[in-house]
């Protein structure tokens, strides 16, 4: 990528105003690091539109200069994927002026909104309404619902209601020409051709910018419950998952599997939040039924499902929040598993995705083979169990200097990622590829996936201005 010519920030401050075109070091710093701070990029500036058409008219001058410009949303993603790289010859263009709201329609169902909407107002615009949007992050009062549908994030309530992708209905976005595609149509049907929608949702901003979105809304459930089981091993989650399905059906919307070692590292670190059991078990699982018809309806559900779980030597334990406080004390223990992890220190961290009937086996196989490499290794294993998501993260041994187990990551990497592709899995379930797992896209997808990728990149974005080297 040449150097542009002088004259295009020029024409980005005439279409924006001096004040929204960020060119300082200083200003621009909070943009340039990811969310974990291992990588700060360099850009010829941060671009900051407001409005559908001012984006449109950004990449218009972008595409006429030719310079590069890498979307960015919250900038909580955990791939590299929403920075750019260190040559400074990129723009970076923040999506998070275009905030809107844009209309809600309880009657059908949907929210349409702008892409630099936080998450969590999306819930809470939602809930207003007398409705539910389940999308569910650690992130989400910081996230944005274009960097969800950009890099089809998941969350706790996959198992019950889908990913983004799933609960998107269409989508609005700037090609990489400058022009304005309005798909937001809020249908459940509309088999007229090929989906473009699907192409740009998961696409990491490499195909287009997305300005906003049509969101499905659901009914509030009657009640919540929550619970937390105490189980010897993934096997026995794994059983656990099919008899909650079995008693409980659509009811059951969250199944997160923690391990032991999750569980003691937020005890160290987060001492105030509670310990449910006496003693230690080998993993435990958060269980969270909601019912459509009452609280009493939900806690009969759990109540006899737990009972057979215990009956049948599935589980071990179990404690059953009686309270919203409780509840929400039992979820704080999945949700502070990063926050522990980040507290303990550096780690290698993988997103993978496995058939949901392999995962007891593929833990079985891997963990004896990092151990067998790295002697003393922390495995901090935990995940969206009844989708098949896990975040199989890899610590140092106790003793051991985080960066000098960091120097190993690319032989802990082909550990894990062989094992993975051994098992029928995916290297990246919800996080995406962006630049950090590039190559290992390449070494995992066949050559005929990355030709017709590489193909519907080249159609799509032939000057290759978008996002340059995040997926491909």
């Amino acid at each position: 990528m040449t150097h542009p010519d002088p004259d295009f920030l020029a024409a980005c401050r005439e279409l924006l105003g001096a004040h929204h075109v960020l060119d300082g070091a200083a200003a621009m710093a909070p943009y340039l690091t990811d969310w974990r701070g291992r990588h700060t990029g360099k850009a010829l500036a941060v671009l900051r539109p407001a409005t559908v058409e001012q984006v449109a008219a950004l990449v218009r001058a972008c595409a006429q200069w030719r310079v590069a410009l890498v979307p960015q949303g919250g900038n909580t993603g955990l791939v590299l994927g929403s920075v750019p790289d260190a040559s400074g010859t990129a723009v970076l263009l923040s999506l998070a002026r275009l905030n809107r709201i844009r209309v809600i329609d309880p009657l059908n169902r949907t929210i349409t909104v702008d892409a630099g909407c936080i998450l969590q107002h999306i819930q809470e615009a939602a809930t207003a309404a007398g409705c539910l949007f389940p999308l569910s992050l650690a992130a989400e009062g910081s996230c944005t619902i274009g960097g969800n549908l950009s890099t089809n994030a998941g969350g706790t309530a996959v198992l019950r209601y889908g990913t983004t992708r799933e609960l998107c209905l269409g989508l609005e976005v700037v090609t990489p020409q400058g022009e304005v595609w309005s798909g937001l149509r809020g249908l459940r049907k509309d088999n007229t051709g090929y989906d473009l929608r699907d192409l740009f949702i998961g696409a990491e901003g490499t195909l287009g910018v997305i300005t906003g979105a049509v969101l499905k809304l659901y009914p509030q459930p009657k009640a919540c419950i929550t619970a937390l089981a105490a189980l010897p091993s993934p096997a026995h989650a794994l059983r656990l998952l099919a008899l909650m399905q079995d008693h409980c059906g659509a009811s059951l919307t969250g199944f997160e599997l923690m391990s032991r070692h999750c569980l003691d590292l937020v005890a160290t670190h987060y001492p105030q939040l509670p310990r449910p059991f006496a003693c230690a078990h080998g993993q435990y699982v958060l269980l969270e039924l909601s019912s459509s018809e009452s609280e009493a309806h939900a806690v009969a559900l759990l109540e006899t499902s737990i009972a057979a779980a215990l009956d049948g030597a599935i589980i071990e334990d179990a404690v059953v929040a009686t309270s919203v406080a409780q509840s929400r004390g039992l979820w704080q223990l999945r949700e502070h598993i990063p926050l522990a992890q980040a507290a303990a220190g550096k780690n290698i961290k993988h997103d993978i995705s496995l058939p949901i009937s392999r995962i007891a086996d593929f833990i079985a196989a891997t963990d004896p083979l990092l151990e067998r490499a790295f002697p003393g290794v922390q495995l901090v294993c935990f995940g969206h169990l009844g989708d098949g998501n896990l975040h199989y993260n890899v610590a140092p041994p106790a003793g051991v200097a985080a960066a000098d187990f960091l120097a190993h990551q690319d032989a802990v990497n082909r550990i894990v990622h062989d094992s993975v592709d051994a098992f029928g899995g995916s290297i990246s379930a919800e996080h995406g590829i962006g630049a950090l797992k590039r190559e290992e896209l390449a070494r995992y997808k066949s050559p005929l996936e990355l030709s017709l990728m590489r193909a519907i990149k080249q159609a799509l974005d032939p000057l290759a201005i978008m996002n340059p080297g995040k997926i491909l």
